[in-house]
């Protein structure tokens, strides 16, 4: 079953639909159906509850969620109301005429128009697979998708219909419903017992194939990988290139943003203190930094040290203020900006990512031990004292000054047309003031030495114990739950979905995508690095195809990768017919010279030629127009890595630009 999921972070985006054909503008209520039978059962779910739709089909419904079910159609309704997912049983001749049934089962007003399809790989017992999008205007704030899937001799039909703040802030639930929705009678792929294969030549040259061609098929220019087992390195070593601007080979040795992986090394650092005895994972986080302080002194006194690095706080996302407003951004005023946030759900209920908790987690431990010095200082002092040099990682840093002047990989993103560029590279400083939630410099021989030490349980290489087995491990304990497969430590996620644990967590900034793996039973770890944006499809497929490796798994990361890579090009295609690039000059001729917002700082527009770009002091973008079906008007940055941020222009005494993430919106009025 093809699952949506909305990525982490703007620039990184998942959208399982390909191009069906130029923009088709034909209603979802274009199939006729039968009458829909009232409603036969309505439930309020208590607590995750295995369910089965019409037909048969398993999955698992959310707590709290309503259940419905109406002739076809089984209906889960969020908390939220307005938000659901329907899942329509229907036995059709094709995929097509099943979506049009669905829709008339489930919401036969609709009137989006398709936007893109795909056919997507056999999977979980699915086949003839196919996933769509629909186009909705910004100002509607919602998702709207839908696929089908055949076994048994019938169509199950998903559709995704939620507004962006309950989709974000419920999305662990949403991956509940999807990662289990399974033909009736299906039992998926287990590990269970099965013993590693060693990652002798023939296997490793499986490895290479799958890399090389990802690489290829996503216009990635360079990838570094390392993997390590039964603590022996088996490779460590790259393919392609460093940059468009550097044809100088990847290596083991190049240095690469690790981002989000930065978490796990900055939880590493606070197991060491904990195994010090300089606080406890329950000791107040406001008795360890004072300075620390959320959206009311009640919340604030709840939070404890894992509650700052576990997602399960509540804290929505809040990135725009550090990605558009950086330049004058340092540790502390980080800290006293948080003083404006406040949680979407209650401890523990829901995972939700926050950066900016893991941030002050970081910053909260080098206090903890440097309490004279600046709050950046003082961590990249204990960073360094507590967690690289022990390791070895001589050559990890936060210095990108240091980093960018020896052996490093560029970033890189797609243009609007699809073609690999080089990235807006002042977009990765925007990370620095917030550095223990992902600013690390790395490469795969320094990453295999901290997974070497993970794998063997606080040891290292010359029988040394680093660290006690107990606060190391306390890591990985499940905190939240990421769906049913996968749960949230703190700075790293636990999978099963295979039946055995696989302990990862993924790194995303702007031309830099990585991910670390290790499998703590079978003592086989791994880390991929890559220089494009699209290498969040590489990293994340390269986890399966590892199992695949060890365990002769079933034959699916191929195929996924070339869907992928389809998807991800196809719909860059669909999104560019949709811009006018130049900006329309009718439209951008309206538009002020100059808006602020106390939040994201200023925007000043110019019109250098016939283009017209948004300055934002930190970075700068040309902008192309879009006119969206409800009349309004849109201008989205095109920078390669920084495009995609949509502007929707406002009319009335002062002109005004709003910008919107999944929970929050700014709106910059002229100046």
């Amino acid at each position: 079953m093809v699952i949506f999921q909305k990525f982490e972070k703007k620039m990184v985006k998942l959208n399982t639909v390909l191009l069906l054909s130029i923009l088709l503008l034909v209603p979802v209520t274009e199939a006729k159906s039968a009458p829909i039978p009232a409603v036969a059962i309505t439930e309020r779910l208590a607590a995750d509850t295995p369910k089965t739709t019409v037909l048969g089909n398993t999955f698992i419904a959310p707590s709290g969620w309503t259940l419905s079910v109406r002739g076809p159609a089984t209906i889960l309704e969020a908390p939220e109301q307005g938000s659901a997912i329907a899942l329509v049983d229907v036995s059709a001749k094709d995929g097509d005429s099943a979506l049009a049934a669905a829709w008339a089962a489930y919401k036969p007003d609709a009137k989006w128009p398709l936007k893109l399809a795909t056919d997507q790989p056999d999977k979980d017992g699915w086949t003839k697979q196919r996933a769509y999008e629909y186009q909705l205007s910004p100002n509607e704030r919602r998702d709207v998708s839908a696929s089908v899937s055949y076994a048994n001799g019938n169509w199950i039909v998903a559709i995704y219909d939620m507004s962006q703040a309950v989709g974000e802030k419920r999305g662990a639930q949403v991956s509940l419903i999807f990662g289990r929705l399974f033909p009736k009678g299906y039992s998926r792929e287990t590990f269970v017992g099965k013993k590693a294969n060693p990652i002798d030549k023939k296997r490793l040259a499986e490895l290479d194939q799958f890399i090389e061609t990802g690489r290829k098929t996503l216009g990635i220019p360079g990838v570094a990988l390392g993997i390590i087992q039964d603590g022996k390195v088996v490779f460590a070593g790259g393919y392609g290139v460093r940059g468009l601007d550097d044809p100088k080979p990847v290596e083991g040795d190049t240095l690469f943003m690790i981002a989000s992986n930065t978490k796990a090394l900055t939880t590493l650092l606070l197991a060491k203190l904990v195994e010090e005895g300089r606080f406890t994972w329950n000791t107040p986080a406001i008795s360890l930094l004072p300075s620390f302080r959320l959206g009311s002194a009640d919340t604030t006194r709840q939070v404890s040290v894992k509650h700052l690095i576990c997602a399960c706080t509540g804290m929505p996302r809040q990135d725009m203020e550090w990605l558009f407003e950086f330049k004058d951004l340092t540790p502390k005023s980080v800290l006293s900006n948080m003083a404006t946030m406040q949680p979407t759900s209650k401890f523990g209920e829901l995972f939700q990512y926050s950066n900016l908790m893991a941030g002050a987690g970081g910053f909260m431990g080098g206090h903890v031990l440097y309490p004279k010095i600046e709050l950046g200082a003082a961590y990249d002092r204990a960073m360094s004292t507590y967690v690289f040099n022990p390791l070895g990682m001589r050559a990890t840093t936060f210095d990108y000054a240091r980093a960018l002047a020896g052996n490093h990989a560029q970033p890189h993103s797609q243009d609007v047309d699809g073609k690999t560029a080089n990235a807006v590279m002042k977009l990765n400083y925007s990370i620095i003031p917030l550095r223990p939630a992902g600013a690390a410099w790395s490469n795969a021989n320094d990453m295999l030495r901290y997974i070497s030490m993970e794998l063997a349980e606080g040891m290292l290489p010359d029988g040394k114990r680093y660290i006690a087995k107990e606060p190391l491990l306390e890591r990985r304990v499940p905190q939240v739950p990421i769906g049913k497969d996968d749960t949230y430590g703190m700075g790293l996620v636990v999978n099963n979905k295979y039946g055995i644990p696989v302990v990862h967590h993924g790194g995303d900034m702007i031309g830099y995508h990585s991910d670390m793996i290790w499998l703590p039973e079978q003592k086989v770890g791994a880390v991929i690095l890559t220089n494009a944006d699209p290498g969040w499809i590489l990293r994340g497929l390269f986890r399966r195809k590892l199992l695949e490796v060890l365990f002769d798994g079933q034959d699916e990361a191929n195929g996924d990768l070339t869907a992928a890579g389809k998807t991800f090009f196809d719909q860059i295609s669909a999104e560019r017919k949709l811009l006018t690039i130049p900006a329309d000059p009718g439209l951008s001729s309206q538009l002020a010279t100059r808006y602020a917002n106390k939040d994201l700082g200023e925007i000043v527009v110019s019109h250098p030629g016939s283009t017209t770009v948004f300055d934002f002091g930190e970075w700068k973008s040309e902008v192309a127009s879009r006119k969206n079906p409800d009349g309004s008007v849109s201008f989205l940055t095109t920078a390669p890595g920084g495009q995609g941020s949509e502007f929707v222009a406002g009319v009335g005494t002062k002109r005004t630009l709003m910008i919107r993430d999944a929970q929050h919106e700014y709106l910059f009025t002229e100046q």
